[in-house]
């Protein structure tokens, strides 16, 4: 999907973007409206519209599982060996879940028109890009860097806005950044997050050392997708909680293929899930039987559910 491409001469720098936006609204708040155009407003809206008709073709998404793209090279190996050679059937019929992915788009275009109201300069939006074959689409480049839009939850956001996701980057953001910049030429570029709960922003810029080389890691992985057999190492390492029972990583809990993965689980009966008023606690050592229902029904459907296509 090519959006239309809306430039400004502003002369502001990336760095103080979350600062400049929450000024604008303050501003119109107070009474002192934006340059609205005619002519922005209608790139704006044909931005939307395009990302309404993409989200209404769910066949294009399914297409790319289990392929190699720009915005999963920061995921763990053996999560990526598993999407190649153990594609799942997925019922896509989560009302909520495929509600929270189109504003999230939505809310990718009104962050980046309200930055371009604020006097900074928007271009290449989903620019396509490539590096050894991997190809991807940047979100925009802003006053000469990427800039990655981010709509996230409370705890996510706050590991953005604190640095936190440095240590804790499950989605492979940073590679997903370094991926962009190589491609791009450029290497000052960010995140600029919203929290969907508040409406707050900030911008998250990391520094070099967080960011891998993407040419070495997208070698790797590329070595990695031909194996026979999936990585050995696990891509969390489970928690242990103070009763020594063995709680599955928070990284591995929405993971489609976390049955397949831990089959090995508790001597070899697989994970087992025990149902809490607030989530499912999926557990690969029970040293203690929690004092809960366990789910051995939704367990037997999970496994159903996810049966290999091929």
């Amino acid at each position: 999907m090519e959006n239309i491409k809306s430039e400004t001469t502003g002369q502001k720098r990336i760095d103080t973007l979350a600062i400049d936006i929450k000024k604008l609204i303050a501003d119109i708040s107070n009474g002192k409206p934006a340059n609205m155009t005619e002519e922005n407003i209608n790139v704006f809206l044909q931005n939307i519209k395009e990302a309404v008709l993409a989200w209404n073709k769910p066949e294009d998404r399914s297409a790319n599982r289990g392929k190699l793209r720009m915005s999963v090279i920061g995921k763990p190996p053996r999560q990526l060996w598993y999407d190649k050679h153990s594609p799942k059937e997925r019922k896509d019929d989560d009302a909520g879940l495929n509600l929270k992915f189109l504003y999230g788009h939505i809310i990718e275009h009104l962050i980046l028109y309200l930055a371009e109201l604020a006097g900074h300069k928007i271009e290449d939006q989903q620019k396509k890009v490539e590096i050894d074959g991997i190809t991807g689409h940047i979100d925009s480049q802003i006053d000469g860097e990427i800039c990655d839009v981010k709509s996230a939850s409370s705890f996510s956001f706050k590991k953005f806005q604190s640095g936190e996701i440095v240590g804790d980057d499950p989605f492979g953001y940073h590679a997903q950044l370094s991926g962009y910049e190589t491609a791009n030429g450029t290497k000052a570029g960010g995140f600029l997050v919203v929290d969907k709960s508040t409406g707050d922003m900030c911008f998250y810029k990391p520094d070099d050392m967080a960011k891998p080389n993407v040419k070495d890691l997208i070698k790797t992985l590329k070595d990695t997708m031909v194996m026979e057999n999936p990585p050995v190492d696990k891509c969390y390492e489970d928690k242990v909680e103070k009763n020594g029972n063995k709680q599955l990583a928070i990284g591995c809990q929405y993971c489609p293929h976390k049955f397949e993965c831990h089959a090995d689980t508790n001597e070899g009966k697989g994970l087992r899930i025990f149902k809490y008023s607030n989530k499912n606690n999926y557990l690969t050592h029970v040293e203690k039987l929690p004092n809960v229902e366990e789910i051995t029904s939704q367990y037997k459907e999970q496994l159903t559910n996810y049966i290999k296509t091929v």
